[in-house]
């Protein structure tokens, strides 16, 4: 897992390497700098498109300044703007003495923002105006705010942010302006601002570089946020023994469907066997008997007394892993049947959707909520059961603190799903595309986690895999789809391709 710091936490980390590696902060600053641009290479080898590095007094704009003068040695077009101040902070100053020495020609100080609109839209924009210490809005008229609105009004095709977007905050809800960038080159450590709606069109498309601060600081470090990666599955994964039978992987009991919803329980089904799970079975509505049973001939179905609903919940002991809410609607009698479950429930399931939306009406039975039961809500869903909040960092302490007082695990579905553990500890997920926000694609989840359930996985492990193989499964499905003709069984299609990708790993 990628631990995911706090600004603090990383000047911690900067000040560890200077003293136990040892080095010099400057030339921590050129490992980064080193580091940006041996990324900056590789995606813009064209040596003759025009860059302008916009460059601040603190060390985010050292790092501007080195990152200029190593491209400028490489021989690419580049300039450096620099913002005046009477007091450069010590690494910048040096990085600005040595540009002036080698590459004089290539620095020109920022006077106004009318340079910018004099640029082509086809020039690369590399922001290094302010970096993870601010923490105050920019101030409205300022030299920095009119050069981050004209930089943004302009819409390069190029923008990319050194560490973050100017701006920005790190570790809370920025009110003021920021840059919009394209990309984001950030060093050793996402940003937890980073992972969060809001902050898309500021972030773009994110590359964490290493610059090697020291693994014994980053090994000690506590943190509560991860992000994770395909290595951190590939250790989840479990080994399929040669003297395997069904029963050896588990049943799962998949409770789903109403008159016109049927394809949630088909969906969820499918999942369930696809992802490993030995036996499935589905307890469906009377109406969805045949459909089913002709869509999906290797899993086993039961059926409610009423036709077009569920109204009452078998008994579950005799199944390893149960999820229950795709397609099952909201209807008094289906109310009613889901609450008596609850109520006598004694080991955790999985609650997604239509459940979702009668617990969010019937609060009074969250205290019976096994432990570590795994919730999947989507934003709108998780607000009907937590109630409204202002900003995302708001929402998520308000995922954490329900995981906490509640006990259970809670998947918000979305770019970077937050997976928040009975502990407040989260991760982020780093799969997934916006070709699966499409009606079916939540039921192909809530069939992966139960059927990694009822393979043995706790629960923590079924949620973090679960949702990375999900995720996974949408992107390799992008190699023959578009983003607007992805559906659900697409993904389906492509979760034997997600687990090899893994495993091969």
């Amino acid at each position: 897992m990628i631990k995911i710091l706090n600004t603090a936490q990383i000047r911690d980390a900067d000040a560890y390497t200077i003293l136990k590696e040892p080095i010099s902060s400057i030339l921590l600053m050129e490992r980064a700098a080193n580091a940006f641009v041996q990324q900056f290479i590789q995606e813009y080898p064209d040596k003759n498109k025009a860059i302008r590095v916009i460059c601040g007094s603190g060390n985010n704009g050292g790092d501007g300044l080195a990152i200029t003068r190593l491209l400028a040695a490489k021989k690419y077009e580049v300039h450096a703007y620099i913002f005046p101040s009477e007091k450069y902070s010590e690494d910048c100053l040096h990085n600005l003495k040595k540009l002036r020495k080698e590459y004089k020609k290539s620095i020109y100080k920022i006077t106004s923002a009318d340079f910018i609109s004099e640029l082509s839209p086809d020039t690369i924009i590399i922001d290094a105006i302010f970096g993870t210490g601010l923490n105050k809005p920019i101030l409205q008229g300022s030299l920095a705010f009119n050069i981050i609105d004209a930089i943004n009004k302009r819409a390069f095709k190029n923008t990319i942010a050194v560490d973050t977007p100017s701006g920005l905050f790190a570790d809370k809800n920025t009110t003021g302006i920021s840059v919009n960038a394209t990309k984001t080159y950030t060093f050793q450590f996402p940003k937890l601002a980073f992972l969060f709606p809001k902050n898309s069109n500021n972030v773009g498309s994110l590359k964490i570089l290493n610059i090697q601060l020291h693994p014994d600081f980053i090994q000690q470090v506590t943190t509560t946020y991860f992000l994770t990666e395909g290595k951190d599955i590939s250790a989840i994964l479990k080994p399929r023994p040669k003297f395997s039978h069904k029963g050896t992987f588990g049943h799962a009991l998949i409770i789903a469907g109403s008159y016109g919803k049927m394809g949630a329980a088909i969906l969820s089904s499918k999942s369930a066997l696809r992802s490993g799970a030995g036996l499935v079975s589905a307890y469906i509505p009377t109406c969805g008997y045949e459909v089913f049973q002709t869509a999906f001939p290797e899993a086993m179905c039961m059926t409610d007394k009423q036709q077009k609903q569920i109204s009452t919940i078998p008994n579950t002991d005799n199944y390893t892993a149960v999820a229950i809410g795709p397609g099952i609607g909201t209807t008094n009698t289906t109310s009613r049947a889901f609450v008596k479950f609850i109520k006598q429930l004694k080991r955790p399931i999985i609650i997604d959707a239509d459940a979702l939306n009668i617990l969010s009406v019937q609060k009074s039975i969250l205290k019976y909520l096994p432990q570590k039961s795994i919730l999947t809500p989507h934003p709108k869903e998780f607000e009907r059961i937590v109630g409204k909040w202002s900003n995302n960092f708001e929402r998520l302490k308000l995922q954490q603190d329900f995981s906490k007082k509640h006990q259970v695990i809670i998947i918000l579905k979305g770019a970077h799903t937050s997976i928040t553990d009975i502990d407040g500890s989260v991760y982020f997920n780093t799969t997934g595309n916006a070709g699966m926000a499409t009606g079916g694609s939540g039921d192909v989840l809530t069939g992966i986690l139960v059927g990694l359930l009822a393979q043995g996985y706790t629960p923590t492990h079924a949620a973090i895999t679960g949702v990375y193989i999900h995720g996974l499964a949408g992107d390799l499905a992008l190699q023959t789809q578009s983003m607007e003709s992805l559906i659900a069984s697409d993904i389906i299609e492509h979760l034997g391709f997600a687990f090899k990708a893994i495993s091969n790993l």
